[in-house]
């Protein structure tokens, strides 16, 4: 598995205050990965010290599996809070800067990367001008002008209206599949990530509590009915061939994981205790992305 982003221990201190405590992270190429955690609990500070406008306290940081971090951050493109564009240019104006900023001799370039983010229709429309969606698009624009494997993002949709959202996420899901670039991205929009990522990662006050994989976080919201019962194997065998049930799971512990037939839970314990299963425990599990993230992030506030 090849590693983008890999930090070991990787803490930031400023005063007396640890905002960033020994954060292991891995961003293997090719994810889109979901930065979640409440405001303050570390995701700006973390995102700024990978992309080198912050120095770590303590711990390391390797991109791209070396810890040559100058050269290995050529290959990034960065959005970290306010996008860098000037309010009284142009979109082609504030392209044109950074294509001279970057060295970038290709003056086609600014026209194709308007083309690529749907601002080369703007014209001379300033940029104070844009809605929030367009200046969005255009700071992600300018991080993309030196053709980076990796980009990190920070709130990128936050603020926009549904239109834009739905425009940043087709771009997001455009970058990382056609043009293979590995995505790290803060969201406070728990729904619309879960549209994206490929992995997670949970930060609380500072702490980096929990990674795991897109696919894990289905199962683990899948509404299920869950069930203890004596004897496992005879339960599996009522609920076939009694109630034709056949969504159903049996984890290593032996609760029975039952996937269906979830309108009417009384007839089944009815079903399996008539026939001799005594169940020791039943209770229906899972619940929706935003109460499980808000379950892991520890409470109700504002993520």
């Amino acid at each position: 598995m090849e590693y983008v982003l890999k930090t070991e221990n990787l803490t930031k201190v400023y005063g007396k205050n640890k905002v960033v405590k020994n954060v292991c992270m891995h961003v293997r190429k090719g994810d889109i990965y979901g930065f979640i955690g409440k405001n303050g609990a570390g995701k700006t500070t973390f995102m700024r010290m990978v992309a080198g406008m912050a120095a770590p306290t303590a711990g390391t940081i390797q991109l791209f599996e070396s810890e040559e971090l100058e050269k290995q951050r050529s290959r990034i493109g960065t959005l970290i809070e306010n996008p860098g564009i000037y309010p009284n240019m142009t979109a082609k104006e504030n392209l044109e800067v950074a294509r001279r900023n970057f060295g970038i001799a290709d003056k086609q370039a600014v026209e194709d990367m308007l083309d690529f983010v749907g601002l080369s229709d703007t014209g001379k429309k300033k940029v104070k001008n844009f809605s929030m969606g367009m200046k969005q698009r255009l700071g992600i624009g300018i991080s993309l002008f030196r053709n980076p494997d990796f980009l990190i993002l920070d709130e990128p949709i936050n603020g926009l209206d549904p239109a834009g959202i739905k425009e940043i996420r087709e771009l997001l899901l455009k970058l990382n599949q056609e043009r293979e670039i590995t995505i790290l991205i803060s969201s406070h929009i728990l729904g619309e990530l879960s549209k994206m990522a490929t992995r997670y990662g949970i930060i609380r006050d500072g702490e980096l509590v929990e990674e795991f994989q897109a696919e894990e976080l289905e199962e683990r919201c899948k509404r299920c009915q869950k069930l203890v019962v004596d004897d496992a194997r005879k339960a599996v065998r009522i609920l076939e061939e009694s109630l034709g049930i056949t969504g159903y799971d049996v984890k290593e512990d032996g609760t029975i994981r039952i996937f269906e037939h979830l309108d009417d839970l009384e007839e089944t314990n009815r079903e399996l205790i008539l026939n001799g299963v005594n169940i020791k425990e039943t209770y229906l599990s899972g619940q929706d992305l935003e109460g499980y993230f808000m379950d892991l992030l520890g409470g109700e506030s504002h993520v």
